[in-house]
């Protein structure tokens, strides 16, 4: 396993949650990490994602003002802070290494991907 998303959990609308993705075989350090998500029955969906060095980073309308997507190179994690939780949130989420520089929006442009850790948010 190269990339391992944990962090997620139970909570109640409104809550915070922190998802880490660690990187075990510097899968990501020169590469754009994004996070997905897949809801039960809904296709995956982009959800945030962070250029190589952190310097640029994108949104899903759905999250944006929400949600905040942070790197720490020296210890190859990405994290995925998120705030004013609602149970439309309440997805697995996915932590995935972009095959180039920057975090596309499509999960195509992603070569690696985490195993998923379940975020359910309770209304």
């Amino acid at each position: 396993v190269q990339l391992q998303a944990s962090g997620g959990g139970l909570v109640q609308a409104g809550d915070s949650l922190r998802l880490s993705c660690a990187d075990s075989k510097r899968t990501f350090s020169n590469n754009g990490v994004g996070w997905f998500r897949q809801a039960p029955g809904k296709a995956r969906e982009f959800v945030a994602g962070i250029s190589w060095n952190g310097g640029g980073s994108s949104y899903a309308d759905s999250v944006k003002g929400r949600f905040t997507i942070s790197r720490d190179r020296a210890k190859n994690l990405v994290y995925l802070q998120m705030d004013s939780l609602t149970p439309e949130d309440t997805a697995v989420y996915y932590c995935a290494a972009a095959r180039g520089a920057w975090a596309s929006t499509s999960g195509s442009n992603y070569r690696y991907w985490g195993q998923g850790t379940l975020v359910t948010v309770s209304s």
